[in-house]
């Protein structure tokens, strides 16, 4: 059983920055794509980024060019660098851990979650 528990979220201002964590532990021999998403109130959970175990990136466009993805396999550990802030970033963010080798937005086919780290943008 993999165990995902993320970090680093907190409050800033529009055009701040955050660097969130996401540590595993348990099984993590597997290869697969960990991905961040993210979930404000009202709204559905969207697929920020992710990485394959080669380190291959996909984000969602709305955030291409401010927040990178980055992991450190020796630390069993994801990073979601995020720069230039905006309110419309405000959410939950979820680290979540795929049954496959490649990245999508699918939420189904996550089956690890942790339990997520709260990211409050104000203008």
């Amino acid at each position: 059983q993999v165990q995902l528990v993320e970090s680093g979220g907190g409050s800033v201002q529009s055009g701040g920055s955050l660097r969130l964590s996401c540590a595993a532990s348990g099984y993590t021999g597997s290869r697969s794509c960990m991905a961040w998403f993210r979930q404000a109130p009202g709204k559905e959970r969207e697929g920020v980024a992710g990485i394959d175990s080669d380190g291959n990136p996909v984000y969602l466009d709305s955030v291409k060019g401010r927040f990178t993805i980055s992991q450190d396999n020796a630390k069993n550990t994801v990073y979601l660098q995020m720069n230039n802030l905006t309110p419309e970033d405000t959410a939950m963010y979820y680290c979540a851990k795929s049954t496959y080798d490649y990245c999508s937005g699918d939420l189904r086919e996550y089956n690890y979650w942790g339990q997520g780290t709260q990211v409050t943008v104000s203008s």
